[in-house]
C-alpha cells in the first residue's frame, strides 16, 4: 500500500510538473510572438490613409500586403518556422533583450501556424458588418462568420492586428473567430485607435483586454459568451460608448465607474453571476436597454428611477423580493419583465409608468395586485400567471386597461372576475389554464376571450335588470310600512 501511494504521489507531482512547464512555455511563446510582431511591423510599409472595407476572403495579398520587403517575409518565416526542440532544455536569445529558458519533454513539435505563402488565405469575414447586426438581447440574429473559416491563433490574431492597424478600420469583428487557447488579447489591439466597433463574442476570452480602454473612439463593445470574471475600474474611460454586451459572461460585480458611461444606451448583462447593481448606475441618464436576466440580484438600486431614459428593463430569473418605489419614475419604461422572482407585491407607483406596454410578472408569489396598476392604461401585455396559492383576485377597475389585448391569469386562484372585465374590448387573448374560475364558467373561457367579455358584459347587464326590478318593490313596502305605522300613531292619539 505505501508503494502504490508513493507511486501515486509521484505521478501527481510530475503531472504538476508538466502543467507548470506548459505553462512557462506558453508564456514565452507569447513574448516571443509580440517581439516577433513588433520586429515585423517595422518593416512594413504603411499604405493608403482611407479606411479599407476589410473583407478577409481574399489571400493576404488583398489587404495591401502585396508589397512585403524581403526583411518582413523573412520574420514571419520564423515566426511560422518557430518549433521549440524536444527532448532537452533549450536557452534561446532573440535579439539583445529577450531571453528564455524552458523544458520541451512534454510537448510535440507543432505545426507551422503562420502561412508563409502569399498565395495562402488568410482568415475570412473578420471585419464585416456591424456589431448591431449581431445577437443580442436588444436586436436579432445575423451570422457574420466566414463558412469554412479556420480559427485564429494568437500569432496569426497578431499578425493581423498589426496588419490593419495600417489601415484605420473602424470595424473588427472576431465573433467566434479565435481559437480555445486564446484567452486574452495582445497588447497591439490598442494601436487600432479609429475602431468605433468591436466584436469579440462567443470565443475564451479570460481577461477583459486592457489595451481596448484606450480606444477613446469605441461606441460599440461586444463581448458577450466568453469567461470573463470582472471588469476593470478603468472601464469608465470609454465615455463615448452606447452599447455594451456582457452576457454569459461569469461577472460577480460590476464597478462603479460603469456609471461615467454616460452615452450608453443598451446595457446587457444577462447570464452572470451578479449579486447587486452599483448605485452609480442611476447616472446612466442616457440608458435606454437594461438586461439582467439570469443573475443572483435581491435588489435593485434606488438609482435605477434616475434612468429616466430607460424603455426596457428585463430583470428575469432572479432573487428580487420586491421592486423599489423609484421604479414609478421610469415614465419612458414601456417593457418592464420581472419572470420568476420572488416578488409579493408591486409598488403603488407602478401606476405611474403611463407608457408601460409590457409587464410581466409571472412565477413570482404575489398576494395581490395593486389598483394603482390600473392606471397604467396604456398596457397591452399583461401576465400575472403561476403565482399559484397567492394571488386570488384582479382589481376592481382593472376595466381602465381599455388597451389591454393578451392577459395571462393561468395557475392562480381567481374564482370571479370583476364586473369592469367587460369593458376590455381589446381583450383577445386569455390565458386561464389551471384557474378555478366560477364567473365566468370553465365552458365559456375555453371559448376564448372575446367569449369571456361578452359573458361579462351579459352578467352584468341581468344583474342590473334585477336591481332595477326589486328598488320598486322595496320602495312600495316602505311606503306601506309607513302608512300602518302612522295610522297607529293617530289610533293611540284618538284615545
Amino acid at each position: 500500500m505505501q508503494e502504490m501511494r508513493r507511486i501515486r504521489i509521484e505521478m501527481q507531482a510530475e503531472e504538476e510538473k508538466r502543467e507548470a512547464l506548459a505553462l512557462l512555455q506558453l508564456e514565452d511563446h507569447h513574448r516571443i510572438f509580440d517581439y516577433l510582431v513588433q520586429k515585423a511591423s517595422i518593416t512594413v510599409p504603411s499604405s493608403s490613409s482611407s479606411p479599407p472595407d476589410y473583407k478577409l476572403d481574399a489571400p493576404l495579398s488583398v489587404m495591401n500586403t502585396a508589397k512585403v520587403t524581403a526583411n518582413h517575409a523573412a520574420i514571419m518565416d520564423d515566426i511560422a518556422n518557430f518549433e521549440p526542440k524536444v527532448g532537452h532544455t533549450e536557452t534561446q536569445t532573440l535579439g539583445k533583450e529577450s531571453k528564455y529558458a524552458r523544458d520541451d519533454n512534454f510537448r510535440q513539435k507543432p505545426k507551422s501556424i503562420i502561412p508563409t505563402r502569399r498565395s495562402e488565405a488568410a482568415p475570412r469575414n473578420l471585419l464585416a458588418k456591424s456589431t448591431l447586426e449581431q445577437r443580442s438581447s436588444f436586436g436579432t440574429t445575423t451570422d457574420t462568420k466566414a463558412e469554412g473559416g479556420q480559427k485564429l491563433s494568437l500569432v496569426k490574431l497578431a499578425s493581423l492586428i498589426e496588419s490593419i492597424a495600417k489601415e484605420g478600420a473602424e470595424k473588427l469583428d472576431l465573433q467566434g473567430r479565435l481559437h480555445d487557447r486564446v484567452e486574452w488579447l495582445p497588447d497591439s489591439i490598442g494601436r487600432l485607435t479609429n475602431l468605433i466597433e468591436i466584436n469579440l463574442s462567443e470565443n475564451s476570452i479570460v481577461t477583459f483586454p486592457n489595451s481596448i480602454l484606450g480606444l477613446s473612439m469605441l461606441t460599440i463593445l461586444d463581448l458577450h459568451a466568453n469567461k470573463l470574471m470582472d471588469i476593470p475600474d478603468a472601464i469608465g474611460e470609454l465615455s463615448n460608448l452606447t452599447m455594451l454586451n456582457l452576457r454569459g459572461n461569469s461577472l460577480q460585480k460590476l464597478p462603479a465607474s460603469i456609471g461615467n458611461l454616460s452615452r450608453l444606451v443598451c446595457l446587457d448583462l444577462s447570464s452572470n453571476q451578479l449579486l447587486s447593481l452599483p448605485e452609480s448606475v442611476g447616472q446612466l441618464v442616457n440608458l435606454k436597454r437594461l438586461n439582467i436576466e439570469a443573475n443572483e440580484i435581491e435588489e435593485l438600486p434606488y438609482t435605477i428611477g434616475l434612468c429616466t431614459s430607460l424603455t426596457e428593463l428585463r430583470a428575469d430569473f432572479n432573487h428580487l423580493k420586491a421592486l423599489p418605489e423609484a421604479v414609478g419614475k421610469l415614465e419612458s419604461l414601456q417593457v418592464l419583465t420581472l419572470h420568476y422572482n420572488n416578488i409579493k407585491s408591486l409598488p403603488t407607483t407602478v401606476g405611474s409608468l403611463s407608457n408601460l406596454r409590457e409587464l410581466d410578472v409571472s412565477f413570482n408569489e404575489l398576494e395581490y395586485i395593486p389598483e394603482s396598476l390600473c392606471l397604467a392604461t396604456s398596457l397591452v401585455k399583461l401576465n400575472i400567471s403561476r403565482n399559484f396559492a397567492d394571488l386570488q383576485k384582479l382589481p376592481r377597475s382593472i376595466g381602465n386597461l381599455e388597451m389591454l389585448e393578451d392577459l395571462d391569469i393561468s395557475n392562480d386562484q381567481i374564482k370571479i372576475l370583476p364586473d369592469s372585465f367587460s369593458l376590455l374590448t381589446k381583450l383577445h387573448t386569455l390565458h386561464a389554464e389551471e384557474t378555478p374560475l366560477e364567473i365566468p364558467p370553465r365552458e365559456i373561457v375555453e371559448n376564448g376571450a372575446k367569449a369571456v367579455v361578452q359573458f361579462m358584459i351579459d352578467h352584468v347587464a341581468r344583474r342590473n335588470e334585477n336591481v332595477i326590478e326589486t328598488k320598486p318593490k322595496w320602495k312600495w313596502s316602505m311606503f306601506y310600512s309607513c302608512l300602518r305605522k302612522r295610522k297607529r300613531e293617530e289610533s293611540k292619539a284618538q284615545y
